[in-house]
């Protein structure tokens, strides 16, 4: 029998309900000078829940930090609580507090974590308790049994089995409507998820990284570039086979993969079994991939899954021509392709064919160029900011109660 659940609200697609919500909420969406306030007539306290704060391209991380500088920069109080890394210095320019957490699931450690959690509660005593990882939901839905806050959890990787446990949370933030429909489908009430889509342009972070202001880095032309973690869902071997084929019509190309992850020397390997292994580069970790993208002619992630793709909006904003696998959120961030070629996940010989395609045509290479730089106002992470702060002003009941 079809279960009957409410549909997720989405906040990109539902122009009367964020009029409704601007028209409701003390100008919290307009004026980042009001922000939302407890019954004390005191800004809210925010306080965000990651694993770590290190600056290694991990999208979840990205986005947190994203979100906590700018709530501050609005007015509201923010604290951070984890393990620390490199964004440390970043939030601490915005009047970020941070909290050290270690969340490492060790059972003796965990005993630790929670006792840690509550000292912080205590602390900061926050109206708003925003998970990004599964170990955070855990910690924070036992602290919701001793404290009064709201609970917001923000669903990045649902592909994962454990992700199932957002769901604790009074309101669910999905990343992407595929999300949001995966997640229903796995039982959680959509009457309690909002979707609210990645935005990364003019981030925080691009103003903190040293190599912000430095030019693009020089490739051999023509150049195919990704950018993404080196797991083997990120679809990486299939895009080493497919450039092979690429090259029989396109001698001249080269393939730049730009990541880390713990596959890479399996993928390395791949490689150097190819009879064009001298032109596939293996770049690593790069705090401003940006540059890359800058002198890339064509930008691919050839993801099996992908709850979204923050970087697709990057390479977007760097005028690539972008091909991407036909999965989950990636049509949603390519505009349902007008603004990027889609090809069936795993498809080799299709990915191919697509960017031989595009290397070959030089007028058709410059048409995908200027059509995935169109239509990218709604990329800036300033609304996805403001988005977010809809959500938590859903639950501005609870949090006056504090």
């Amino acid at each position: 029998m079809k279960s009957t659940i409410s549909k997720p609200l989405d906040f990109v697609s539902q122009p009367n309900l964020r009029k409704f919500l601007v028209s409701n909420s003390d100008s919290f969406l307009t004026n980042p000078k009001s922000p939302i306030q407890n019954h004390r007539g005191l800004p809210m306290r925010i306080l965000h829940l990651l694993n770590d704060i290190r600056e290694l391209g991990n999208g979840i991380i990205n986005v947190a930090v994203d979100l906590a500088c700018l709530q501050a920069k609005a007015g509201y109080e923010v604290a951070v609580a984890s393990a620390g890394g490199e964004y440390e210095a970043l939030l601490a320019q915005y009047g970020v507090r941070h909290f050290h957490l270690n969340q490492q699931r060790r059972p003796l450690n965990l005993f630790r974590a929670v006792n840690c959690y509550c000292q912080i509660i205590q602390s900061f005593q926050p109206a708003i308790v925003h998970a990004h990882m599964m170990t955070g939901i855990v910690l924070a839905k036992y602290g919701q049994t001793k404290y009064p806050y709201a609970l917001v959890s923000t669903v990045h990787n649902e592909f994962q089995r454990s992700a199932v446990l957002m769901g604790l949370a009074d309101r669910v933030i999905a990343v992407s409507r595929a999300v949001a429909r995966s997640m229903v489908q796995r039982g959680i009430p959509g009457a309690k998820i909002r979707v609210v889509c990645n935005g990364t342009l003019n981030s925080p972070r691009d103003r903190f990284s040293a190599a912000a202001s430095l030019p693009p880095v020089s490739l051999q032309r023509p150049a195919i570039t990704t950018v993404a973690g080196m797991y083997q869902r990120k679809g990486i071997a299939e895009l080493i086979a497919a450039f092979e084929q690429v090259t029989l019509t396109i001698p001249k190309a080269h393939l730049y993969l730009v990541g880390n992850g713990p596959d890479r020397p399996k993928f390395m390997a791949q490689a150097q079994r190819t009879a064009v292994a001298d032109r596939i580069h293996f770049e690593g970790f790069q705090p401003q991939p940006v540059r890359y993208l800058q002198a890339t002619d064509v930008f691919v992630l050839a993801s099996h899954q992908e709850p979204f793709g923050l970087v697709l909006s990057e390479a977007r904003a760097a005028r690539c021509a972008i091909v991407a696998s036909q999965v989950d959120g990636i049509p949603e961030a390519l505009d349902s392709g007008e603004a990027g070629l889609l090809v069936p996940p795993g498809h080799i010989e299709r990915l191919a064919n697509t960017i031989s395609q595009l290397l070959s045509d030089p007028g058709l290479l410059d048409a995908w160029k200027s059509r995935s730089h169109q239509n990218l106002e709604w990329t800036q992470v300033s609304r996805m900011h403001q988005e977010t702060l809809a959500v938590y002003q859903e639950l501005k009941l609870i949090v006056c109660t504090q």
